[in-house]
């Protein structure tokens, strides 16, 4: 590839991962107040096994090209932009366009990597760090001594809510897969089989009381269950609906049935909560209270990461140019970690 030309994969429409198509397109150039990152990592989050399928809440109209997120170098800085900024590393949280070796952002999205952290490990906690962090300290506010339940404590945003949630002082019981078992007991966390007949019986063998605060990906029928986990005064996080992934019909609906319940849990005078995690609230009406709050979450995380308190597996590293492959891999439920797209 050279200077004038990007390649980017496109995801042209409802395809299997094999679908995905790689295309050269015109290099980007920055203008007012942008940047251009040459990626040196991106990832495959959830978001994109969704995407694929037509099933992400707000994802836009086919063709487009996927990548939640990006870590690369500054390679050009536009007008109005410090030129001191080019060659940095740096992190930008995008939704999509991130699968492409050059992308365009503005300069205030983006948030410096710390000097002794790679962009393969930085990138295993942009996206899965932010939503871990926002929602044990943001929305349900942990502390010290209290007990809280992790679906999907093996998965990519699962375990950097374990590890926090330890750091903080906090007692976990994970659901997960058995071949995670092992590891989240080296961890101090209390494993259940999330195929398990009787999940919420386990939980409550182990918190009797209920729990302080639950994180439910899943989302579908088995939310019920997590409300009702609670102990007095508890928070419901539900931040996705992957039991409806490889549904068909209307990808809002599922995300419109958990807000509606989490308003008509709210409306309930018990004094516990629920709240539906969206990464981009705020976005569009308080950008500068949503960039700055990015900005100090996503801080403290890459400060952990730095610091050899956090860690996030990479699950494998590959070119941009297999993506499809990158994505079945994702997809297959048999790796542990982030996988990785490189240049």
């Amino acid at each position: 590839m050279n200077e004038q030309t990007v390649t980017e994969v496109v995801l042209p429409g409802i395809v299997e991962p094999e679908g995905l198509e790689l295309r050269q397109a015109a290099a980007p150039t920055p203008g007012p107040g942008q940047v251009v990152i040459a990626m040196e990592a991106t990832g495959v989050s959830f978001a994109e096994q969704q995407m694929r399928r037509g099933r992400y809440y707000d994802q836009p109209p086919f063709p487009f090209v996927p990548g939640y997120d990006v870590v690369g170098r500054v390679l050009s800085t536009g007008p109005q932009v410090d030129p001191a900024l080019a060659g940095r590393r740096v992190a930008a949280l995008l939704k999509v366009g991130g699968w492409a070796s050059h992308v365009v952002v503005d300069a205030l999205d983006v948030v410096e990597v710390p000097d002794g952290v790679g962009a393969a490990e930085a990138e295993t906690v942009v996206v899965n760090g932010i939503t871990a962090h926002q929602m044990l300290h943001g929305l349900a506010r942990v502390r010290a001594g209290q007990t809280v339940l992790v679906h999907g404590a093996g998965g990519g945003v699962g375990q950097i809510l374990v590890q926090l949630a330890k750091a903080a002082g906090v007692r976990v019981i994970g659901t997960a897969s058995p071949r995670h078992h092992e590891a989240l007991q080296a961890q101090g966390v209390a494993p259940i089989d999330y195929r398990s007949a009787d999940v919420p019986g386990q939980v409550r063998e182990l918190a009797p009381g209920g729990v302080a605060a639950v994180f439910d990906h899943v989302g579908g029928p088995g939310v019920v269950d997590s409300w009702r986990l609670l102990a007095p005064g508890g928070t419901l996080v539900c931040y996705g609906s992957a039991a409806t992934r490889d549904d068909s019909g209307s990808k809002q609906w599922p995300v419109l049935k958990i807000l509606a319940r989490t308003m008509a849990w709210n409306a309930l005078p018990n004094g516990r909560h629920a709240h539906f995690y969206n990464i981009w609230a705020g976005r569009r009406f308080q950008p500068s209270r949503f960039r700055a709050r990015l900005r100090s979450d996503l801080g403290e995380v890459f400060a952990a990461l730095d610091r050899g308190e956090l860690t996030a597996p990479i699950a494998a590293r590959l070119p941009l140019a297999r993506a499809g492959e990158a994505l079945r891999l994702a997809e297959s439920g048999t790796v542990t970690g982030k996988v990785v797209l490189t240049p």
